[in-house]
């Protein structure tokens, strides 16, 4: 950025600092971009391809991401692997038990659309039947990087949302309720 734009930011106040013009929702989305708390939900296999995230190779800390154990506490959800009927009920639960405003990503195959259990009777064909998925990791089971640019996505989700309006989400469907 050059001077004369620069300038056009900022504006000098008495000679001694600056004051940095902006508009109320960046500054309010600032500290909730930079301060993910997540909830792992992770039945099945990816699970192991989660805690490996969390590790030092590609360590989600310097992103600002810690991992929470209770819902009311988190503002993202990642599901990874197979969720049947029985867990769906669960799922729903955590998600209404999180606060507002609260983002999931549903990582694998399994999640996603029921990978390789998809015909069975007891697989739900998909999370996004019971609770809204902002982002989809494909994979089975997806690698670690794949996560980190999943959870990169949601960032940049929340640093585009204007913190004056509500958005408007698709509420969870009940258990056996058709789309």
């Amino acid at each position: 950025m050059d001077k004369e734009k620069l300038d056009a930011y900022l504006d000098p106040l008495s000679g001694t600092g600056y004051a940095l013009l902006t508009r109320a929702s960046r500054l309010f989305n600032l500290p909730r971009l930079h301060s993910l708390w997540y909830l792992l939900f992770s039945p099945a296999c990816c699970g192991i391809e989660l805690m490996q995230t969390g590790g030092v190779r590609t360590d989600l800390d310097r992103f600002g991401m810690v991992f929470r154990a209770t819902p009311r506490q988190s503002d993202l959800m990642i599901v990874g692997g197979t969720v049947t009927y029985k867990m769906a009920e669960r799922v729903q639960l955590l998600y209404r038990q999180m606060a507002e405003p609260r983002y999931v990503i549903a990582m694998g195959a399994c999640a996603n659309c029921g990978g390789l259990f998809d015909r069975s009777y007891a697989v739900l064909k998909g999370v996004d039947l019971v609770v809204p998925v902002d982002i989809y990791i494909p994979g089975c089971p997806p690698r670690p990087e794949a996560l980190v640019e999943g959870m990169r996505r949601i960032q940049s989700l929340i640093k585009g949302e204007d913190w004056g309006r509500t958005v408007r989400r698709r509420r969870p469907l009940e258990i056996g309720e058709a789309r």
